[in-house]
């Protein structure tokens, strides 16, 4: 993919708006207001016979609409934990199946729980956290000083921000493709449930791209699906902040983009630019030891381009 394969950009301020005329309608859209966070209300009646749980669709933020078909959304589901799918620095992932009783109606999801703060691991939060603001100043001032109230917050933080990013990055791939990630279904509190990524018939996920060995041409392929997804992030203002080929998943064929929470607002982050350069060094690293040439996965010519399309010279 070329510099040119994309229309020129000028200057902006930060008040001004964040393309040019010419460029496609998808991508002039504000990005949402994060989401306002809600703790599920526990009552004597939450667990469902046979120990499952209720679904609790009716008392969480929804994902875009339209919903996708596949997603069950009656009131009368239950969700059975099928166990954890992945453990990670600040949440773990488990896979759960959202059924309707005596029907066909059934789903799998994965359900990203974020730790409380006195069990979290990830302690790299501050850069990240820059140029994220809560409208209290009590909310300000106990994230700055990491009171334990404080680090409830940012973990709620974590959350709506994974929440909003996906949202945002699913109705831009929905409407015209060059990005995947998976459907956010809710969020609730600090649990995010997910579209599970796989084959849901054998509840296997789909591999991290860190797993595969791709052929010379499928290289090339998730190459360029790669610097697409990586374009429309860098023109909705985003930065992965922390890509590897981890949180990268491949599935048929497609590349899937996961892992979300510390995602990176290049302009209002004064450490932007440098989040964006580290991503596309892990990945290009990645692609260039798997035989990719390097001229093809220059890390400098492609930062070059990212930060044009953010609108940073």
């Amino acid at each position: 993919m070329r510099d040119d394969d994309f229309p020129a950009r000028g200057r902006r301020g930060r008040g001004k708006g964040r393309f040019d005329d010419d460029e496609p309608q998808f991508l002039k859209r504000g990005r949402p207001a994060e989401p306002v966070l809600t703790d599920p209300d526990p009552g004597p009646d939450d667990d469902a016979p046979g120990g499952d749980a209720w679904s609790t669709w009716d008392q969480a933020v929804h994902g875009p609409d339209p919903h996708p078909a596949w997603l069950v959304t009656e009131l009368a589901a239950r969700d059975t934990d099928l166990g954890v799918l992945k453990t990670g620095k600040e949440a773990d992932v488990h896979l759960v199946r959202r059924a309707v009783p005596d029907t066909d109606r059934s789903c799998l999801l994965a359900v990203k729980r974020y730790r409380d703060a006195q069990h979290r691991l990830f302690h790299r939060d501050a850069g990240y956290l820059e140029g994220r603001r809560v409208r209290r100043s009590r909310e300000n001032r106990a994230m700055a000083g990491r009171t334990a109230f404080g680090r409830q917050m940012i973990a709620g933080q974590w959350a709506a921000a994974e929440f909003a990013a996906l949202s945002r990055l699913w109705e831009i791939g929905a409407e015209h493709g060059r990005i995947a990630v998976p459907y956010p279904v809710q969020l609730l509190g600090t649990e995010l449930m997910l579209e599970f990524v796989g084959d849901p018939d054998e509840g296997l996920a789909a591999p991290r791209l860190a797993q595969c060995r791709p052929e010379p041409a499928e290289l090339r392929s998730l190459w360029e699906q790669l610097v697409d997804a990586l374009v429309v992030l860098a023109r909705a203002g985003y930065a992965h902040g922390d890509l590897s080929p981890y949180n990268l998943l491949v599935h048929a064929g497609r590349l899937v983009m996961i892992d979300l929470p510390q995602v990176v607002d290049v302009v209002a982050n004064p450490q932007g630019p440098e989040f964006l350069a580290r991503d596309v060094r892990v990945v290009g690293a990645w692609f260039t030891a798997r035989g990719l040439p390097a001229d093809d996965s220059d890390p400098a010519a492609l930062t070059a381009l990212l930060l044009r399309e953010a609108g940073i010279r």
